[in-house]
């Protein structure tokens, strides 16, 4: 696979870091290009990202801004869409609850093929355009259905609690106009909306630690502040006995079928069942196979195949089922760790090949300064992914 072909520029990157220095904003890049209010890569960090290139499997899509948690489409004019989190720095400490995602609109990057020049649109959507949302527009997805467009996105409200909001547009790059409310039903983050064959849309979601999946454990949200970021039996190194308690089931992904509207649901949300090899739920205490955050769901053939990131494992794994409510049996990995503490993904299909869109902390070192790849993936014949080392020159 060809890699990206944008260069670093020097001189454009040491214009943009002497603007920032002096509090001007940077000049406005070229038309179709979006004006930011991310501080531009420092010229250090990208002769570091430059020097050490050859340690890492692609190099980063865009680097005039920041970008993550990568949802990537493919839709009817054949372009290639990415859907990413918009990183910046806020000046907040770093915490298990992720208070330094403070990330607060979406920009869409698309090209013609993979490899080949990346434009970076016009922000899309602004937490200030929507009614019902306060702060952390964290990982969103995107759909198409009968000429429309819908962005779908956490965040959190007044209250600090995530709901998962749903947006609109004429085009694929937006601008969006969100919702006035929160879907109904909806908790918790990382939305991912497949459609299947048939055409029904499905949403998956939800995140332990600072995506609050814990806090809806039990059908309603615990506002507790000391509730424990994680279940007590999610501690790997805590045994029955000291828990008193038997080794709980992992909490799982939720899915929840779309309404015609497809700004709603058409159900009550459900838990996603992850098995292991013998059919028992994955245990809490497996963190090289429980889910964390980032369910994607693709289809091959008739197999549905479930992805997620197993978080402070730093693994994207799947598995696999017969229907899009699962259950799904694990299978192994498809994304190793990456340099930074997230790993999260999607995958897609474009001219014939599979790619696997993911993100590391390359340019900045940082993990809420982050920056999308793309890479080929290999699916076998017999249904097996062949796992990709991000880092194959560290």
């Amino acid at each position: 696979m060809r890699k990206a072909s944008l260069a670093f520029g020097s001189a454009i990157i040491l214009a943009a870091h002497l603007a920032a220095c002096s509090g001007e904003k940077p000049a406005a890049p070229a038309e179709q290009e979006t004006v930011t209010q991310t501080p531009p890569v420092e010229a250090e960090q990208v002769e570091d990202a430059s020097a050490t290139h050859s340690k890492y499997l692609e190099q980063p899509l865009v680097t005039e801004i920041f970008t993550a948690d990568p949802s990537v489409h493919v839709w009817d004019d054949g372009r290639i869409y990415v859907y990413p989190s918009h990183d910046y720095d806020a000046g907040i400490p770093e915490d298990d609850l992720g208070s330094q995602y403070a990330m607060r609109d979406y920009i869409v990057l698309s090209m013609d093929e993979v490899g080949g020049d990346v434009t970076i649109h016009d922000v899309a959507l602004d937490v200030d355009d929507v009614p019902w949302a306060a702060q952390q527009m964290w990982a969103p997805d995107a759909a198409h259905k009968d000429g429309k467009y819908y962005l779908y996105f956490p965040a959190k409200d007044e209250n600090g609690v995530f709901h998962i909001g749903a947006a609109v547009s004429d085009s694929p790059t937006g601008p969006f106009t969100a919702e006035s409310e929160a879907i109904e039903g909806s908790f918790s983050m990382d939305p991912a909306v497949f459609e299947d064959d048939d055409g029904e849309y499905y949403m998956y979601f939800g995140g332990i630690w600072g995506g609050q999946l814990q806090r809806w454990a039990t059908g309603e949200y615990n506002d507790d502040p000391n509730l424990n970021t994680d279940l007590v039996n999610d501690d790997p190194l805590t045994n029955e006995d000291e828990a008193g308690q038997p080794d709980d089931v992992a909490l799982m992904p939720k899915i929840a079928k779309m309404a015609d509207d497809m700004v709603s649901f058409a159900e009550p949300p459900k838990d996603v069942m992850i098995l292991d090899e013998n059919g028992d739920p994955v245990k809490a205490k497996d963190h090289d196979r429980r889910f964390f955050e980032a369910a994607w769901v693709n289809r091959i053939g008739d197999t549905y195949y479930l992805s997620y990131s197993t978080g402070d494992t730093h693994k994207i794994v799947y598995a696999t089922g017969d229907s899009p409510y699962g259950p799904f049996t694990y299978q192994g990995v498809v994304n190793q760790p990456v340099e930074g503490w997230t790993n999260h993904h999607s995958i897609f299909q474009h001219n014939g090949k599979w790619y696997l869109a993911y993100h590391d902390v390359q340019l900045s070192g940082k993990s809420h300064l982050r920056n999308v790849k793309i890479t080929e993936l290999t699916v076998n014949d017999d249904g097996t992914i062949e796992p990709v080392n991000p880092m194959p020159g560290e």
